[in-house]
């Protein structure tokens, strides 16, 4: 209920008036089954923008933090996160991010739209970082299909640190549905799992316009840190994700 009435009576149409969005290929969503929308991560601001444009319910997962935080403000949390249809990931653990995987799995399996960003988190910089094989193994477990969407100009909107958004206009671009079938019966493998996330990154790639870089965007968040600290280290310059190793198709089945 909570959903529906933040997308349709408040905040989403003055989010749609203050921050016009140009958005193409919203019939690329399949409308029969499960779907996995997977986005480049640029601000706070895609997790609003992004579901007020789609058709139908957009579930993300969201940081356990959210959910146990203590007091009044951690109770209102919790209920505005449930409310909205968030569920929460423990990533303490390789046993707990297996559990939000299987969660993950099984609201894909029952039809709804899940939302998720490869990289794990907002890219630092503006470009496209490496992305996590979590999606892979989500798409393997339930046969969906994964629809790219990039998201372009919400870090101008949000940017990183802001407490105010500023108007812009944005563009929300989704891509035409990849099926990774050829795969089926090889989720757990993680040659096959990094090429299906390398095949969405580039697909996201091509999508956004951003430049690629073949490191995790925690890690570059880490170097820019130890570089403000003082201590020098380089980020990769640009890389282009076609040229990252691929498992051959003869030995993905």
């Amino acid at each position: 209920m909570l959903y529906w009435f933040m997308k349709y009576v408040l905040p989403g149409p003055v989010l749609r008036l203050l921050w016009p969005a140009e958005v193409t290929g919203v019939e690329n969503i399949p409308t029969d089954r499960g779907v996995i929308l997977a986005g480049n991560h640029l601000a706070v601001a895609d997790s609003f923008f992004m579901p007020l444009h789609v058709p139908g319910r957009v579930t993300f997962p969201a940081k356990q933090e959210y959910f146990t935080e203590k007091g009044l403000k951690g109770r209102l949390k919790k209920w505005f996160f449930t409310g909205v249809g968030q569920f929460p990931i423990d990533r303490s653990s390789g046993s707990a991010a297996q559990a939000a995987i299987d969660t993950a799995v099984r609201l894909v399996r029952e039809g709804r739209l899940l939302g998720i960003y490869p990289e794990g988190t907002r890219s630092p910089d503006g470009r496209l970082y490496k992305g996590k094989t979590g999606v892979a193994r989500i798409a393997l477990e339930s046969g969906a299909p994964v629809v790219p969407v990039a998201m372009v100009g919400t870090e101008h909107v949000n940017p990183i640190g802001s407490r105010l958004w500023r108007p812009r206009r944005i563009a929300i671009h989704f891509g035409e549905p990849l099926d990774f079938s050829r795969y089926e019966g090889l989720s757990g493998d993680r040659f096959v799992e990094r090429s299906i996330t390398d095949e969405i990154m580039y697909a996201l790639m091509e999508l956004s316009g951003q430049e690629y870089v073949d490191i995790y965007a925690a890690k570059a968040k880490e170097l820019q840190s130890a570089e403000e600290a003082g201590v020098r280290a380089a980020v990769p310059a640009q890389t282009d994700v076609r040229e990252v190793t691929r498992l051959p198709e003869s030995k993905a089945g």
